[in-house]
């Protein structure tokens, strides 16, 4: 029952060797023996009696000689620095003599295996020696860990202004795209997993890199994590750093443009100095295509999608470049890369190509794009959707669903796919596949019937698929449920990336998507231009009503609120100037918003 501490720091930006995907100072050290306390001459054992998160990690303990301590843990927002911040409190009717070790170490890496060199870690504590403690009195001091080169000027971190730092982000961060439902679990966990998709970005020598992060991640960008999951859903949230990081991250993939269409790398790393490219094409060029098309509908600015538009058309006439003679696209893998078969063309990378499609229809008429190449796009999205239907209908393990390739003989969870870019035509059989016993375990989604590894990211996208087929009470079982072992269970508090693979690596891009499970599969959110959207509400049976509030999307910032009503749901778009929708509407019924 005591409390113990190892504190495990990555330095994304003191690069080591080899620079590649892994490059980041990784450093170690056990907590408990590095700052033990004493009172009058005796070790003070912490015995926890709370630990409590919320963008810190804080532990309540008591010991035996009455003194209690609270240590919390926090990084810097903006520098290379991790602070303890201990509070001690005497609640003994006596003076106590505290004792506070001194600290000040410093350890200087090998240079032949830093890209800059030798870097030095440095820990040191606020203060030391002896202290009286009155009854019912407290003090406060700080261990402060720092990183740096060995060539920079040792720097200052004021343990004090950090915490306030960090603390004014994670209120900010709480305070924008706020959710109100009657499920507090929900609330809460929409919550942490907005903070989690936007404090893992890095000031990089290539601008803003929002990165995975887990420990293995940093100053890289991918095609799934960054284009595909977490860029279409920083417009609604509105944090400067993650709209910066994803626009960043389309320049950097633009660089890679050619006229022989050959693909562009699946990962751009090392502060984007190099890039990873291990798996071929991964069905890459329709994951930028989507979440650039849908990041720049989302973000309203003209400029931007100017800029990042001829990306989105490099990469929509690649993958029609790559169609087979069925008429679906042919890629060398998914982004399981060679994980699991994917055949040569997958379902999910065609559903993702058909979507971007639609997106580029929207945003090439908003830009006033040349009419026949958008009258190209929409022939292309109906020959797809129908060769979507062709290739991958199938019955399987009894199921009216999808195979993912061909020559697939076994339930997968990206079955789900179409159903999150509107293709309904098999969502019965899909959702009833989904959720049978040969798919959903205790963690979500199997990523193949009969095995036990499971991805987050395909659970993320069935929940919100399922939401956006109709199915909404069905699909409000397993996100109540999988919300609560997220945020509550025993690998906590946000979403994962995978199990066995990375341990549950908490990667912040899959935090980004268990947002878009509210915004797009709840809310029914769709962006149609730089002011518009298309909304679908489901309102769970088990729910009078529910909201998102300060929405900063569509160069806005704007509140839906659904309430029940006879009919089906009281449906209302506004801010503090003016009301743009307020009527009734049908259970289901999709309206166009114009702000």
């Amino acid at each position: 029952g005591r409390f113990d501490s190892k504190v495990e720091l990555v330095f994304p930006m003191l690069r080591t060797i080899p620079n590649d995907t892994h490059g980041s100072l990784a450093y170690s050290l056990e907590g408990r023996d590095l700052n033990k306390l004493m009172a009058d001459g005796n070790d003070l054992y912490e015995y926890p009696q709370s630990f409590f998160i919320n963008g810190f990690l804080e532990v309540k303990s008591i010991t035996k000689l009455k003194v209690d301590i609270q240590r919390t843990f926090y990084p810097s927002i903006d520098q290379a620095a991790f602070v303890e911040r201990i509070v001690i409190r005497n609640h003994a009717d006596q003076m106590k003599i505290i004792d506070v070790p001194e600290i000040n170490l410093s350890d200087t890496t090998d240079s032949a295996k830093g890209v800059d060199g030798a870097y030095i870690v440095h820990v040191t504590s606020t203060i030391f020696g002896s202290y009286r403690l009155l009854p019912n009195d407290s003090m406060i001091y700080a261990v402060v860990y720092t990183a740096r080169s060995l060539n920079q000027r040792p720097f200052f971190v004021s343990a004090e202004y950090e915490f306030l730092k960090r603390k004014q982000m994670v209120e900010r961060t709480f305070s924008d795209l706020v959710l109100h439902t009657p499920d507090e679990v929900i609330n809460r966990t929409f919550d942490f997993a907005k903070l989690r998709a936007v404090e893992s970005i890095y000031d990089t020598r290539g601008g803003l890199m929002h990165g995975p992060g887990g420990g293995r991640y940093y100053a890289a960008i991918w095609a799934n994590d960054q284009a595909e999951y977490a860029n279409p859903f920083f417009p609604f949230l509105g944090n400067l750093a993650g709209n910066e990081s994803a626009i960043n991250s389309f320049r950097h993939f633009a660089r890679y443009i050619n006229d022989e269409y050959k693909p562009i790398p699946s990962s751009i790393v090392a502060e984007g100095l190099d890039i990873w490219n291990g798996a071929g094409d991964r069905g890459d060029m329709a994951m930028i295509a989507y979440g650039a098309s849908r990041f720049c509908l989302a973000y309203g600015d003209q400029l931007t999608a100017r800029e990042i538009w001829p990306l989105i058309a490099w990469c929509l006439e690649y993958c029609n470049r790559q169609l087979n003679k069925k008429g679906v696209v042919l890629s060398d893998c998914d982004e399981l890369e060679n994980r699991f078969p994917a055949g040569d063309a997958n379902l999910n990378t065609s559903s993702l190509y058909y979507d971007a499609l639609i997106s580029a229809l929207y945003l090439g008429k908003t830009l006033g794009v040349n009419a026949e190449l958008l009258k190209t796009y929409a022939k292309q999205s109906g020959k797809l959707k129908t060769a979507i239907e062709d290739y991958f209908g199938a019955t399987i393990a009894g199921y009216e669903t999808y195979r993912y390739y061909d020559g697939n003989e076994t339930l997968r969870a990206w079955i789900c796919t179409p159903l999150t870019v509107d293709i309904f035509n098999r969502s019965q059989g899909t959702i009833d596949a989904l959720f049978s016993d040969q798919l959903w375990t205790t963690d979500g989604l199997a990523t193949e019937a009969g095995q036990t590894t499971f991805w987050d990211r395909a659970t993320l996208y069935a929940l919100r698929g399922v939401l956006a087929a109709g199915a909404t009470d069905k699909a409000m079982d397993y996100l109540q449920y999988y919300s609560k072992r997220r945020l509550l269970g025993e690998h906590v508090p946000y979403p994962v990336e995978a199990y066995p693979e990375g341990n549950q690596r908490h990667l912040s891009a899959e935090s980004a998507l268990y947002c878009r499970v509210i915004t797009e599969g709840l809310f029914g959110i769709r962006p149609t231009g730089f002011h518009s959207f298309t909304l679908t509400p489901r309102l769970p049976a088990q729910w009078n009503e529910m909201s998102l509030k300060n929405i900063k999307a569509f160069n806005h910032s704007f509140d839906i609120s659904v309430s029940r009503s006879i009919v089906g749901f009281y449906l209302k778009v506004y801010d503090e100037e003016r009301v743009y929708f307020e009527k009734e509407v049908g259970a289901g019924e999709m309206i166009t918003v114009e702000l």
